[in-house]
């Protein structure tokens, strides 16, 4: 069966367009023929944290590596409503410790969208790096290795790597699990403040105080998408019963 897929770039909204910053209708996703995600229709709001909540395994990452643009859909729509790519910031064991690079030359790679890996940076690329590392608390880390850092110093060494690429739509994957309580304390105040600047952020998890902490929560089990709304409607002891329990 011949399966579709169409996406689009809509302009910049204006305060009386919608409040939607990404758009899906019966999107489905998977690997090498192996379904993941089935016909999902949903709407993320602009200028709001929205997590995507669920078990191992529901298709959080694959949701969100489509809404990146890094793996296509195979049939559905997708639409961003403005005018740049999504910033996309992996899961930290995504990045191999063994890579020898420093946290600046993590963070300088999300330039690397608008210069190239093997163009010079401009002034203008160095006074972002370093506005953003000072933002993240960072810059006394410059020279010390990816790999040497903290859970919680490497997360944010790839948050500052997202926000160089000057995107208003940032997207994470499990930005806090396996941090310590005063590190996502750290990242989920950061994520607060970069909405109230303007950036949309959308985050896969499956830590329940983070997901309740965003302005709405997607609910996904098995690759379907079984809820969706505030987090306090939402994350209820039946509902998350109903989510986590087997197959």
């Amino acid at each position: 069966m011949k399966t579709m897929f169409k996406t689009s770039r809509l302009p910049p909204p204006t305060p009386e367009d919608t409040a939607s910053r990404i758009q899906f209708t019966e999107l489905s996703a998977g690997y090498a023929g192996h379904p993941v995600l089935h016909q999902l229709s949903a709407d993320i709001g602009a200028l709001a944290t929205t997590a995507l909540v669920g078990p191992n395994g529901s298709g959080k990452s694959t949701l969100l590596g489509v809404l990146a643009g890094v793996i296509r859909p195979t049939s559905g729509e997708l639409r961003h409503v403005g005018s740049r790519p999504p910033a996309f910031v992996p899961q930290r064991g995504a990045v191999g410790d063994a890579l020898p690079l420093t946290v600046r030359q993590t963070v300088e790679m999300g330039r690397w969208g608008e210069r190239g890996p093997w163009r010079r940076l401009t002034r203008h690329d160095r006074a972002l790096v370093d506005t953003v590392m000072e933002r993240l608390g960072i810059a006394d880390l410059s020279a010390r290795q990816l790999g040497e850092l903290s859970g919680g110093q490497r997360q944010r060494a790839l948050i500052a790597q997202g926000l160089a690429q000057e995107s208003d739509l940032l997207l994470l994957d499990e930005p806090t699990t396996g941090l310590d309580p005063e590190a996502r304390e750290r990242i989920a105040t950061l994520l607060t403040e970069l909405v109230a600047d303007g950036v949309t952020v959308v985050h896969a998890t499956h830590d329940l105080d983070a997901a309740r902490s965003a302005d709405a929560c997607l609910l996904l089990r098995e690759g379907h998408l079984v809820g969706q709304g505030h987090p306090e409607q939402l994350l209820t002891p039946s509902t998350l019963a109903r989510i986590w329990q087997p197959a």
